[in-house]
């Protein structure tokens, strides 16, 4: 099955979903649901609330609390967007003016915390200890991973080991968390509960990695959002790790002049088309954007090893084009 087939299989589920999202969006504060319909109007392919459906169905249970809580992952995701859009300074948001350029960051901050409590609210009523500690280990890990990427911001010697701290936080562990909870609904034993788990977060970490590598190769109408923004923010991504370590002395100290100028609080943007265009050269030099997506190919192999204590079946194999759909899409 390929994942566009899923997506079409799924697609009445889904709209379940969207369902369930916007009455999390519902208050009778006017600016809440408002913003809601501008976030929600701005698309989005409803990754993780998939996962969950997925994951469910593979472990047998097809109740409405998939609905629900696909619905409370989607929110706690889309909270996170709306903080980090303004903690970047984005400007847009999958093709749409960001919400805080149009609201302000004061009120958008304060609409993500809403989204971020009312969602967990939502899921406190499905009554499951564990979806709560799932929601809980996950929302956590986030908001160490944003102050860990934010710690780390323009700085050339962030490792591998931290830079998988932030994308297994930032994308990874909600992604693991939707895939856990799927088996709790459907009270799966530990095993397959963990696998799950497990599956979810290598499967995760593998797309944060594969997003990053778009970050510099995709079609900029395709992505929704400027090319080498990464960069231009001082975040430090797989490539850019591979061609620090890669690199000649004489480049090294070229790059590490581009991230300085990167993360300045005023940089001179009238050379970012050049330095965007010498890091690519670079990149192509030093094979920098293959060896990241290799890194990423394997973590979906492991994924696929993960589910290795399930039986094969459609749902297992629905799941499994989902976790290689992170190698096969351009934005």
């Amino acid at each position: 099955m390929n994942v566009q087939d899923v997506f079409q299989t799924y697609a009445p589920e889904l709209r379940q979903v969207e369902v369930e999202l916007a009455s999390i969006f519902a208050n009778d504060v006017a600016l809440i649901p408002l913003v809601g319909h501008h976030i929600l109007g701005g698309g989005g392919k409803r990754m993780r609330p998939l996962f969950l459906l997925l994951s469910a169905d593979l472990c047998g249970y097809s109740g409405n609390k998939r609905a629900i809580l696909g619905a409370v992952i989607e929110a706690i995701h889309t909270a996170s967007l709306l903080h980090d859009d303004v903690i970047d300074g984005a400007q847009t948001r999958r093709g749409k003016t960001a919400a805080h350029v149009l609201w302000g960051n004061h009120m958008v901050v304060l609409i993500g915390d809403y989204l971020y409590s009312n969602a967990l609210r939502v899921a406190v009523g499905q009554n499951k200890q564990k979806v709560m500690e799932a929601l809980s280990e996950a929302t956590t890990r986030m908001s160490e991973a944003e102050i860990l990427q934010l710690s780390k911001t323009g700085d050339p010697s962030i490792t591998e080991q931290e830079y998988f701290q932030i994308i297994s936080g930032k994308t990874g562990i909600l992604i693991s968390a939707a895939c856990r909870i799927g088996a709790v609904l459907a009270d799966m034993p530990e095993e397959k509960e963990m696998a799950l788990r497990d599956f979810g977060l290598k499967a995760g970490i593998a797309f944060q990695l594969a997003d990053d590598v778009l970050d510099y190769v995709a079609q900029q109408a395709s992505l929704g959002k400027k090319l080498g923004k990464d960069l231009e923010e001082g975040k430090i991504t797989m490539p850019l790790i591979h061609l620090l370590k890669d690199a000649s002395a004489a480049e090294r100290d070229e790059v590490v002049a581009i991230i300085e100028e990167a993360s300045r609080e005023n940089p001179d943007e009238s050379h970012n088309g050049h330095h965007m265009t010498r890091i690519i050269d670079l990149y192509a030099r030093y094979d920098s954007i293959d060896k990241a997506l290799k890194t990423a190919q394997g973590l979906v192999e492991s994924a696929r090893e993960a589910l290795s204590v399930f039986p094969d079946s459609a749902h297992k194999d629905a799941l499994l084009s989902l976790a290689e759909y992170s190698m096969q899409r351009k934005s």
